[in-house]
């Protein structure tokens, strides 16, 4: 566990970039870069200028002709010009050269399934390939979406199997302090030690200082014996947990493969959103920057929480670190950057996401998501939203938004303006920051609903064989029928509640309201679209063939057809596994990783990728919308929406006459499963259903 020294009472804030002195003229040379690693030449051109921290990149001259800075090319994401390389560059050493000559290896693509290399036989983005990984760095004030952003953002580079990782910094300040036994809050302190209530008694610090003393010294005494602090020792959330650690070298035993591993549909209540917690547990005068010792303990929290995610990026097998934090203020950024280009270098790709909310609506309904919490429960909504302002104001006074600073050191950023009704880029490169970027531009928060299910029972279903292109058997019709009835029905329940829930909200908010508001409630009272997709498969169209035209949009769509089988179409498992006995184990092994051998033929990471397309616009369109689809579809479709680990994908259970209900929401995803009865025809709720693994080798 690393412990953190805390600087003294009288720290100065980093150097503005442009009132850096030059470095001495004098400086001796360095020696050959090319002897040392690039986090090595690093180190060094920072001991011998030790005030060097411009963030600007060098010439383009020199890094044009491989002679930039350190003898590493410029970064991609600090490239002003436009004649620069199109993509990052690193230096590698030719491993066969007597000379070790350097040469200039571009680090581009990287798409489990889709590409591969020596140093990457499985597509995903190889250790050493820093230039292609990218730092993610969220600005904001509180309620402003930030933690709801990371969370999507999150769980679709995951989906699309780039590891991804949030690192937030209050969980890091919430651990420290439960750790110590106590919780900071605007109304009282729990567990006082005894000396915090003499210090109290005597008057002679005031509540928030002493709460930012016992942060430092871990006990009730508030200073040692010389009155100085001493290190502040901040475990990881996840080893407060006894969870999965940030450390590279610890190991966790993993939980049996009986059950899902995942920890399910993302469900998060507003009362255990973190943003929200860290808001309660920390009074507002702890936010105050005219704090000083409770603005160093925040400082050290949020470095502490940045070398983690370095070491995910550096020395783990993470793609993409999502560093979750206000970071509202200029020093803040410069301060993230400098520690960033001091252990990765100039390769590593950041990009800053600022989260921006100018409809009024839209920040009321942020704000009362935030009063779920402990602090306000059962009292006044109105006093309470009052409250949490006056925690937002503390952040105000010294907000920065990104801008002209950023622009000027050519730093990539985006501006997302009410939850993308506005995007502001500047620089943005590099794939998985592209990736990020475009899965912004397609969010909303209409309210509507998403429904997934697999065809009605087929012909071959009945004969127990893969693949091929069979008709639906009678319980197959019987099942299609029903399920048209079910979805009418439905459809017409949810306008319903959907004008009890508009009649219901108010702004400001009154006494007995629907919580957690939506802002999009009372925006269009017409009743919604519902858009049917099918795949091109017979069993899926017919499946989808009773419901009327006029009132559905219904669609046919390849990317939503079955897993291709190659030349193992048409057959049944049993004789997979007698015929091919090599293939059947080597699926058996990895059948995510597993493509079927044959013209045409798929693995799980193919369907990945070729709904990829469907999956955004699913986040774009505020209509509602039934997909009626395969198993290997159904299964990718609910990883994405439940946020499921990568082993879950392919063994999730997904049987036929299942009806999935998902409604996605300001805090999440809301899922429902309905499962079809043959003797009443008609769907059941289950209400303690939880997806499992399947038990079969299908």
């Amino acid at each position: 566990m690393s412990k953190i020294t805390l600087p003294p009472p009288d720290i100065h804030l980093p150097t503005p970039i442009d009132e850096v002195p030059p470095p001495p003229t004098s400086a001796p040379p360095a020696a050959s870069p090319f002897e040392k690693l690039p986090h090595d030449i690093h180190e060094d051109a920072k001991a011998s200028h030790p005030h060097h921290t411009d963030l600007k990149p060098p010439p383009q001259s020199a890094a044009l002709h491989g002679r930039a800075k350190d003898g590493v090319g410029a970064a991609l994401t600090d490239t002003p010009a436009s004649s620069t390389p199109g993509s990052p560059r690193m230096a590698a050493m030719r491993q066969n050269s007597l000379t070790s000559t350097p040469r200039m290896r571009p680090t581009t693509l990287d798409i489990p399934g889709l590409t591969k290399s020596k140093v990457s036989p499985d597509g995903k983005i190889a250790q050493r390939d820093v230039g292609s990984k990218l730092v993610i760095v969220m600005v904001g004030l509180p309620a402003r979406g930030k933690s709801y952003i990371t969370k999507k953002m999150a769980r679709y580079l995951n989906w699309l199997q780039h590891d991804t990782k949030i690192f937030n910094v209050g969980e890091k300040r919430r651990v420290a302090a439960s750790d110590l036994g106590f919780r900071l809050s605007s109304h009282s302190l729990e567990r006082i030690p005894s000396g915090v209530h003499r210090a109290l008694e005597n008057g002679t610090d005031s509540l928030p200082q002493i709460a930012a003393q016992i942060l430092i010294n871990g006990g009730s005494a508030i200073t040692d014996t010389n009155g100085a602090l001493p290190p502040l020792d901040l475990p990881s959330a996840a080893q407060a947990q006894g969870g999965e650690t940030d450390d590279p070298g610890l190991t966790v035993d993993p939980p049996p493969r009986v059950q899902v591993l995942s920890p399910g549909p993302d469900t998060t209540s507003p009362a255990q959103d973190d943003e929200s917690r860290d808001d309660i547990d920390q009074s507002a005068s702890f936010f105050d920057p005219s704090n000083k010792r409770a603005a160093q303990i925040r400082e050290q929290c949020a470095m502490e929480t940045l070398d983690d995610l370095l070491d995910y990026i550096l020395k783990g097998n993470g793609s993409v670190g999502i560093f979750d934090a206000t970071n509202s203020t200029l020093a803040r950024r410069k301060q993230i950057m400098e520690k960033i280009r001091e252990r990765a270098g100039p390769e590593l790709n950041v990009l800053f996401v600022e989260s921006v909310c100018k409809d009024q609506n839209l920040l009321e309904s942020n704000m009362r998501l935030k009063l779920s919490g402990p602090d306000y429960e059962g009292k006044d909504p109105t006093a309470a939203l009052e409250d949490f302002k006056r925690r937002v104001a503390m952040y105000e006074k010294n907000y920065i938004p990104l801008g002209d600073y950023e622009e000027d050191n050519h730093m990539p950023y985006v501006k997302m303006i009410d939850v993308g009704r506005k995007m502001v880029s500047h620089q943005v490169r590099g794939f998985l920051a592209g990736q990020a970027v475009y899965y912004l531009l397609n969010f909303n928060l209409s309210p509507r609903q998403i429904w997934i299910t697999r065809h009605g029972e087929s012909e071959d279903n009945v004969a127990g064989k893969i693949g091929g292109d069979s008709d639906l058997s009678p319980n197959g019709r019987k099942y299609a029928q029903s399920m048209t009835r079910f979805i009418e029905h439905q459809r017409k329940e949810w306008e319903v509640n959907l004008a009890d829930k508009i009649a219901n909200t108010h702004f400001p908010p009154m006494p007995g309201d629907h919580t957690p508001p939506n802002p999009y409630f009372g925006a269009d009272t017409e009743p919604k679209n519902f858009c049917i997709w099918t795949s091109m498969l017979k069993r899926s169209i017919q499946s989808a063939q009773n419901f009327c035209d006029e009132e559905y949009d219904i669609k046919q769509m390849r990317m939503l057809d079955e897993l291709n089988a190659g030349y193992m179409e048409g057959m049944t498992y049993e004789e997979i596994k007698t015929r091919h006995a090599d293939e059947f184990n080597l699926r058996k092994k990895d059948k995510l990783a597993y493509r079927y051998p044959g013209p045409g033929g798929e693995g799980y990471l193919d369907i990945i990728n070729r709904i990829r397309p469907v999956i955004v616009e699913l986040e774009r369109m505020t209509d509602h919308c039934l997909l009626v689809t395969h198993r290997s579809i159904a299964r990718v479709l609910l990883a994405y929406f439940q946020g499921l680990k990568r082993d879950d994908v392919a063994d999730l259970d997904c049987p036929l006459g299942m009806l999935y209900q998902l409604e996605p929401r300001p805090y999440g995803v809301e899922f429902k499963a309905w499962r079809y009865n043959a003797e009443s025809d008609d769907f059941e709720y289950l209400p303690d259903f939880k997806m499992q693994r399947a038990t079969t080798l299908h």
